[in-house]
């Protein structure tokens, strides 16, 4: 039996611990839930996977991308096939920094005007066996320490998105995911397929319906890019990375309970997930009654170039939550009636509201080794932002660069600009001293929070990977009265 050997990172929101015996922990974990699993895996081999998000363009001269995500990236140890089995882990650390700088007045949940700093780590291990020719079971096991600034208050757009903002979390290894994925084929044609941490299969059919049930990040899957939406060699900013009005169904390290059936066809796809919803805002407890809390998701993906004999992709996002979310103008209400010392979203009975919102995810291939991307995202803004972040109207657009333009084809390098804003409602909610599970600088006058981030990331050997970064920040919180702030980064990424 072959083994196959990668390290790769799940890059979510995560939390805190030592190394040594958490390594261990994940060890053991993982073994307890592979040993009965390889008993199963005695049917043939033949495989089936999705390469979602893959671009395309009409005609075979089209320029294709260098697809960060893809097996070009190395790993410590080679990366052997044709077995049923996966083993595979990955290390992040990220370290980030801030000088001190102006601020007007600062509240509970503020990013703090003084020099800080703060390193995450997430070690991931990654496990997977193949049942038979179209069912297979996906088991990874997480580790997340270190801190971020601020304890990842004072920003709708925190710089960091490996970092778990409650630290009172449990700071032993946890599942992060454990799914059964299976493939229906619906043509008899194939096409190749690159083996990961989500798909052990080497081929899949051309057309076929993909079946998910169990623990996954929403992320795993939609609103996917193959030029931000990494944490461990590209950007790392929650804005930048993921569509800042998507509020995804999740818990406070990123994950949730659910099922996605995606069904994809030669150039377009069509996916959908429904999935639990947090208790409370970021919280870590998920509510098991989904006829009653639960989210919808729908993607639309067509996988065709806008410029003429270019590759290029478009994603249309959809979603409605429902859950025991605030609603910003009945706070209000509260508060101006002297029901309420200050604005309190969560002060209300149980009671289940909807929030929905939609999004653009667009990506373009400029050259071989040039991509441009750009998202846009709006939600209703009248709920509790309860999952993701603050935002509720998102603008980013951006740069990724692959090394083989300038003969180092293991290194990226990428640019981008986010735009985030939250409604009317919103804005009076944290002008008045209002508090949400980011945001709160006890006051506010308004402005659009503006990121720029950029980073360069380094092939050092096999792989490991170095990466300095910087994010310059205009509003934070949306405040006018706080910042700017400069954020240097320096992340090291190692693939098992």
């Amino acid at each position: 039996m072959k083994m196959n050997f990668n390290f790769n990172i799940a890059g979510r929101r995560l939390a805190s611990e030592p190394t040594g015996r958490a390594m261990c922990k994940l060890a053991r974990l993982v073994l307890a839930a592979l040993i009965p699993l390889t008993v199963l895996a005695q049917q043939p081999e033949y495989p089936p996977a999705p390469t979602t998000g893959t671009l395309s363009a009409d005609g075979p001269s089209a320029d294709q991308p260098a697809d960060p995500s893809s097996d070009d990236t190395e790993s410590m140890f080679p990366h052997l096939k044709d077995t049923r089995f996966w083993l595979s882990g990955q290390a992040n650390f990220i370290f980030q920094t801030h000088p001190p700088f102006h601020a007007d007045y600062s509240g509970p949940n503020s990013l703090l005007p003084v020099y800080e700093k703060a390193t995450s780590r997430v070690l991931t291990l990654y496990t997977g066996v193949r049942l038979n020719n179209s069912t297979e079971i996906l088991v990874d096991v997480e580790e997340a320490g270190g801190a971020a600034l601020s304890t990842g208050l004072g920003l709708a757009g925190p710089p960091d998105l490996d970092i778990v903002r409650n630290p009172l979390l449990s700071k032993a290894p946890y599942l992060a995911r454990g799914m059964i994925h299976k493939v229906i084929a619906l043509s008899k044609d194939k096409v190749e397929n690159d083996r990961g941490f989500l798909s052990l299969f080497d081929q899949l059919p051309r057309r076929r319906l993909e079946l998910r049930f169990g623990k996954f990040s929403m992320p795993d899957f939609f609103d996917i890019n193959s030029v931000g939406s990494d944490t461990h060699l590209q950007f790392s900013n929650w804005t930048v990375d993921n569509n800042g009005a998507w509020d995804y169904p999740a818990d406070t390290r990123g994950y949730t309970v659910g099922f996605v059936a995606d069904y994809e066809d030669r150039n377009w796809g069509f996916r959908f997930a429904e999935a639990l919803m947090p208790k409370v805002a970021n919280g870590i407890d998920l509510v098991w009654r989904p006829w009653q809390v639960h989210s919808e998701n729908w993607e639309y993906e067509l996988r065709k170039g806008f410029i003429p004999r270019k590759a290029g992709v478009v994603r249309l996002l959809a979603y409605t939550n429902y859950a025991n979310m605030g609603i910003y103008r009945q706070a209000i209400e509260n508060f101006e009636e002297g029901l309420t010392p200050a604005p309190e979203i969560t002060d209300h009975p149980w009671h289940i509201t909807r929030k929905y919102g939609f999004g653009i995810n667009r990506e373009q291939n400029l050259t071989r080794q040039l991509t441009a991307f750009a998202r846009f995202g709006w939600d209703n803004g009248k709920t509790e932002s309860f999952a993701y972040t603050e935002v509720d109207q998102t603008f980013a657009e951006g740069l990724g660069a692959h090394g083989v333009w300038w003969h180092r084809p293991q290194d990226r390098a990428g640019i981008a600009f986010v735009s985030n804003a939250i409604c009317k409602d919103h804005q009076t909610y944290l002008a008045y001293g209002g508090l949400g599970f980011l945001l709160g600088d006890g006051g506010l006058r308004y402005g659009r929070e503006n990121i720029v981030e950029t980073y360069y990331t380094v092939h050092v050997w096999r792989g490991i990977y170095l990466a300095p970064g910087l994010q310059h920040i205009v509003n934070p919180g949306y405040n006018r009265d706080r910042g700017p702030v400069l954020i240097p980064a320096f992340r090291a990424h190692v693939e098992f």
